[in-house]
């Protein structure tokens, strides 16, 4: 199936970029892109390459997901350690005091 018209990469094409044995197999979608020799236009088919690619880790995974460290296949990949700072600050509100004040008031 073609997942992006742009360039006509198939789910296979997308697969194939995890096929050898090398340990940099793409993680992201801009990396399996850069490994099929292009790059994302529209953005409509990061949603489904990013699936393609979290499914055939998890399928290709030989201890299974739920005691997986490296890999995490899609799930939320930030390893737990201690911050200076708390997550609040990673959201855009605390950048954007003005959005706060408008997400405050909604």
């Amino acid at each position: 199936m073609i997942v992006c018209h742009c360039n006509v990469v198939t789910d296979a094409d997308i697969r194939s970029t995890l096929a050898d044995e090398d340990p940099t197999k793409p993680r992201s979608p801009a990396q399996a892109y850069r490994c099929l020799g292009c790059s994302p236009d529209c953005g409509r088919c990061l949603v489904t390459v990013r699936r393609i690619l979290s499914d055939a880790r998890a399928a290709a995974c030989p201890v299974g997901c739920a005691i997986c460290p490296s890999a995490m296949h899609g799930q939320h990949d930030h390893v737990p350690h201690e911050h200076a700072h708390g997550h609040e600050m990673a959201h855009r509100e605390v950048d954007q005091p003005e959005r706060a004040t408008l997400v405050a008031a909604e």
